[in-house]
């Protein structure tokens, strides 16, 4: 099938995709108050002729496309366009801040939400040009930083009836990692006790950051207890005010991390026992106040192998000698062995190749087979209901840190923008092989079934806990940046 369609319009609209990518770079809002970055995106979809519904899932940052022609297969593309706080920077090869304190786009999502939007206005005039029957679902998918919205979206039921589904962020490499990541739930633990004067009338006071203390110390002891790869890590938010007033109230909150769901699970109800027997120690009360909960990631080889078919059919961009003299500036401060280090806990088949370089310039087939990366990532929620996969192109330096100002500075350059390119070909390449090769999604369905092994997904995110609109623009406002 060719698809020449699809890769000219990118080509003829390189400008205008360009632009649209730097434009959400610009606005670098926080999750789930990226007003004119959602709008943005949205309203070019419409301009194209998709049907778009705004507000889904009870966030009004979020949003899904439609357009159709005969309803099956139905493909999904998501895109994300939250930014982090703090990361503004100048399109530098340095750390300058753009706007001191502002929010800046250190995971690449102002080009991760317009590759999907040019990816599937693309495959759109390939399907009118080639006659080629089925629907398009674009997923507007907002906060994927800090407040995990695909879960709500999955929740809701938005992916219900979707074939398969891909999502692309900017990365160091080229390639489809069919590796998995960590399911967590992010908890927080409220302790409440009684005032007292710590010195003259201690007897009298119930600390409710001795509790915190207390159940910090039980959950420590029981690391080793547990699977080595499992992960606790915690702040306390409260501890009180001054040393002389016993706090009657404090808070920890805690990110809980496992391999698989069902290994999570297990650990999680034994940190509430933990929580509880704190609580009884210190004759205090506990709340506990679950924040958000994903999935670990199930792979697919089969979307994996069609995405790097396309990779390699397009070519892996390369870049001019100015470009590269900027990524070396942005790593002047990266030591070698921390690069190589970073690659082989990645598994990176060709580190040996990729340690004395700038940028990748190839694809990788896919790795990682036996990989389980430490952090997590909401696209796991949704590979749990879809056949799903999310993949990567080099964007960055390699070795160069992620959520740092080195990306933000990268995101709005050449390196960037190439990137965008690239992944927009990609991504409508392959969405293109799904909607005319039944036996490709056939096949990635039995993958999907064969890896889940009869597992069910059951929402983690309880029905009465909805997105936290409130925190995130309260959020927002504290971390706008100084004029």
């Amino acid at each position: 099938m060719t698809k020449e369609k699809a890769w000219g319009w990118i080509d003829e609209n390189k400008k205008h995709i360009v632009k649209l990518s730097d434009r959400v770079w610009e606005y670098a809002e926080l999750g789930l108050v990226e007003e004119r970055s959602s709008k943005l995106l949205a309203d070019e979809l419409e301009r194209n002729g998709f049907e778009v519904e705004r507000g889904v899932a009870g966030m009004p940052t979020a949003f899904v496309a439609k357009w159709s022609n005969g309803e099956d297969p139905t493909i999904g593309l998501m895109g994300e366009y939250d930014a982090l706080p703090g990361l503004s920077n100048e399109k530098v090869p340095l750390k300058e801040p753009l706007k001191p304190g502002a929010p800046g786009h250190g995971c690449g999502h102002n080009i991760h939400g317009v590759t999907a939007v040019a990816a599937a206005i693309a495959t759109r005039h390939e399907m009118e040009e080639a006659g080629i029957s089925g629907t398009l679902k674009m997923y507007g998918c907002p906060a994927e930083e800090n407040y995990d919205a695909k879960v709500f979206m999955v929740r809701a039921g938005l992916f219900r009836g979707v074939d398969a589904c891909l999502s692309h962020h900017p990365g160091s490499i080229n390639t489809a990692t069919i590796g998995s990541s960590t399911a967590v739930n992010g908890v927080k633990f409220h302790y409440y006790g009684k005032t007292s004067h710590a010195a003259s009338s201690p007897e009298q006071g119930r600390s409710a950051l001795d509790a915190v203390e207390l159940m910090n110390i039980g959950v420590n002891y029981i690391r080793e207890h547990v699977i080595q790869e499992a992960r606790f890590h915690y702040v306390i938010e409260v501890g009180g005010g001054q040393p002389n007033v016993v706090p009657d109230y404090a808070r920890s909150w805690y990110y809980i991390r496992a391999p698989e769901r069902d290994q999570l699970d297990s650990i999680y109800k034994r940190i509430l026992r933990i929580a509880d027997g704190a609580a009884l120690m210190t004759e205090t009360t506990l709340k506990v106040e679950f924040i958000m909960g994903l999935y670990n990631l199930i792979p697919n080889k089969t979307i994996a192998e069609a995405i790097t078919g396309n990779m390699k059919q397009i070519g892996a961009p390369q870049h001019t000698p100015e470009e590269l003299e900027f990524a070396k500036k942005i790593n002047a401060d990266l030591d070698r062995q921390v690069k190589i280090d970073d690659m082989m806990r990645q598994k990176v088949p060709t580190w040996e190749r990729y340690a004395d370089m700038e940028m990748a310039d190839d694809v990788l087939d896919p790795f990682g087979e036996d990989y389980c990366s430490a952090g997590s990532i909401d696209v796991g929620d949704v590979s749990w209901v879809v056949p799903a996969v999310e993949y990567e192109t080099a964007t960055y330096p390699l070795g160069s840190p992620a959520h740092s100002w080195q990306w933000v500075a990268c995101g709005a350059m050449g390196l960037g923008h190439k990137s965008l390119i690239f992944s927009s070909k990609v991504t409508a390449g392959t969405v293109i092989d799904l909607l005319t090769k039944p036996e490709l999604v056939k096949k990635s369905k039995e993958e999907h079934s064969r890896r889940l092994e009869g597992k069910k997904y059951v929402s983690p995110i309880p029905i009465d806990i909805q997105p936290p609109l409130k925190l995130a623009r309260d959020y927002a406002e504290k971390n706008k940046g100084k004029d």
